[in-house]
């Protein structure tokens, strides 16, 4: 028992690694009736920082507003938002959920201010985004994987 790895997992840092804000119409915008057409686009990821327990898992979020027509973009939002997570002595599909889902859990507020505070300052109604299932995503995601590795087992056979 005294051989048994102790499980760790910390958070050590937040922060935001990247951001963009656009209003490439602007002024013609603002003297636009506001009746936006509104597309988000949610990514994330995760990866080993060194050769230790670090991780370093990261989101990106893109929201595009753009005109009833889509012709016109009102404005166009990136956020990286990312945090370096400390994860020892948990393995396989233990630690990719923590990766995959949980921390992502994790750093989904931060996103959600930044988002709605570049928007604000760009002088457009306030944008707050929905909440997201970071399990469930995760969950699909991996049967999706499931179904992949075994069509390609059936296409190799």
């Amino acid at each position: 028992m005294a051989d048994e790895q102790q499980q760790v997992f910390q958070l050590q840092r937040i922060y935001l690694k990247d951001t963009s804000f656009e209003c490439p119409g602007a002024p013609d915008v603002f003297l636009q009736e506001w009746k936006p057409k509104v597309n988000v686009q949610l990514n994330n990821s995760a990866r080993r920082v060194g050769e230790g327990d670090e991780f370093e898992v990261e989101i990106t979020v893109t929201v595009t507003a753009k005109d009833e027509a889509e012709e016109k973009t009102f404005y166009l939002v990136e956020v990286k938002q990312a945090g370096i997570f400390t994860v020892k002595g948990i393995e396989g599909e233990e630690r990719a959920q923590l990766l995959g889902a949980y921390c992502p859990n994790l750093l989904f507020p931060y996103v959600r201010e930044v988002v709605s505070d570049l928007v604000a300052k760009g002088s457009f109604p306030q944008m707050v985004l929905q909440p997201i299932n970071f399990d469930a995503l995760y969950q699909q995601q991996r049967e999706q994987q499931k179904e992949n590795a075994a069509a390609a087992g059936e296409t190799v056979q």
